[in-house]
């Protein structure tokens, strides 16, 4: 008997520690120091939910209107209060559109 790999969404949760599942849409990105984030969007929710290994794994719900750039300081990148740089946010940007008809109005 063989045991089949785990699934994306299963490999992704026990990455960062959250709830995701086969009802999600996910990303996955591995930033250029080594930084791991992940993205799910489940349908009929308002948010999607990101993680960040460099924010310990901690939840930031995000939506379309969240990327904000120069709130806090000229030319930074933030989402819902956590930094992030240029491919990272065209990362998110990327995630947030394809999974826009999942998310609630």
């Amino acid at each position: 008997m063989t045991d089949a790999p785990p699934s994306i969404e299963q490999f992704l949760a026990r990455l960062c520690g959250g709830l995701i599942t086969a009802k999600d849409y996910v990303g996955y990105f591995l930033n250029e120091h080594g930084e791991e984030l992940v993205f799910a969007q489940r349908r009929g929710e308002k948010t999607a939910r990101l993680w960040h290994s460099d924010a310990d794994w901690q939840l930031f719900r995000v939506g379309d209107h969240s990327i904000r750039v120069g709130e806090v300081m000229d030319g930074m990148i933030t989402v819902s209060g956590l930094i992030i740089n240029q491919p990272e946010a065209t990362w998110l940007s990327s995630c947030l559109a394809a999974s826009r008809p999942l998310r609630r109005r």
